[in-house]
This record gives structure tokens, sequence and C-alpha cells, in this order.
């Protein structure tokens, strides 16, 4: 059907600490990789979350993500690098600023054919990301919704060119399991088409 299949590899959160949640350790990355060879998987996807602007914590989550990362790519896969940051912390702002430092340290850092894709929460400045956007390790930067509301959601991803959906809480807004089918694909339908409009503009 032509679409891509990604693999979430992560084990979950560590406790908070130093403002943010680490992944715990991926003790069998390895055999996983291995396994999602065997199964044309093309990437692979892991998470970790931001709750303050704290610079030693963020340092903390970017260089886990890309250690990871180094590996999944080493293995002929394109990792997602996720460090979200929550959208309801009130120095966001300034969270987003020093994940951006740190992670074009490591963009720097990597080898000339590795590529990783990027899933970040949608920036509170607009445009902020349109650099890392342009790297040529950088397949995409795609947006998370964190927890806005759909309408929300595609207003702040139109204010970024280039910054494609990747969403899933504003995907799934309207849907409940008492709809029949129509109603349930006439309510999918308009949030496909609504976010894939914000996407491209």
């Amino acid at each position: 059907m032509g679409i891509i299949p990604f693999l979430k590899v992560d084990k979950g959160l560590e406790p908070e600490k130093e403002g943010v949640q680490l992944m715990k350790p991926i003790t069998d990355l390895t055999q996983t990789l291995e396994q999602a060879q065997k199964r044309n998987i093309f990437g692979t996807k892991m998470r970790s979350v931001i709750h303050a602007a704290n610079p030693e914590g963020i340092k903390k989550i970017v260089d886990q993500q890309f250690e990871y990362g180094r590996q999944i790519a080493d293995a002929g896969f394109v990792p997602i690098l996720e460090p979200e940051v929550d959208i309801t912390i009130p120095d966001k702002k300034e969270a987003e600023a020093i994940l951006k430092d740190e992670i074009e340290k490591h963009l720097k850092d990597l080898p000339e054919n590795e590529l990783i894709m990027l899933k970040l929460s949608i920036p509170t400045v607009p445009g902020l990301y349109s650099e890392i956007m342009k790297d040529p390790h950088v397949v995409r930067v795609v947006a998370l919704s964190g927890g806005y509301t759909r309408e929300e959601a595609n207003k702040k991803l139109a204010e970024n060119p280039g910054l494609i959906a990747s969403f899933s809480r504003a995907l799934a807004e309207g849907l409940n399991a008492n709809q029949t089918e129509e109603e349930f694909n006439k309510t999918m339908k308009h949030s496909v088409d609504a976010i894939f409009e914000a996407s491209i503009k």
C-alpha cells in the first residue's frame, strides 16, 4: 500500500530528574534491529520528555537520543528521534531554544551519509527548526500534537513551513466507540483533510 513501516523501540520513561524523563535502557536493541531487518522495517521511533528548560537535563536527553540513533542508523534504519517538550510548561520557549542548540551540535558530528528524522513539539517561536530542516542528515522534521486540540495544532503547524504533521491525539479527536462506520469515516476524513492542509502551508 506504499506505507513505510516504523518500529517503536523504546521501553518507556525513567522518573523525572533534572527536568527531563530519559528513556529506560533499551537493552535488547541489537536483537530487535536484527528482527526488524527481516521484516523490511524502514525506521524506528523512541520518545523522551522535557519538562523544564534545564540545560543539563536537555543535553542528556539529546545525547541519549543520538546515541541510540547512531546505533539504529548503523544497522541500516532511519531513526525518529523524539525529545518531546511538554506543551504545558511555562518555560517551553526557553526549553526549545536549548533543545535546538543541542540537536545542531550532534548533527555536525554525524557521518556524511547518516540519516535521521526528528519528531518535535510544535515550537513556540514559528520557524525555530527551519535551519535544522535544511541539514542534509535530516530526512524530515515532523510535529507531534502534544495535547493541543486539532484546531490549535493545525494553526501552529501552518505557522511553520516545512514542518509536517505526525499527530496521534489530534488525529483521533472526535472519534468514539459508539459511532457508526459512516460517522467514523466522516470524522476521520475531516481530521485528515484539515491536518494535511496545515502540513502543506
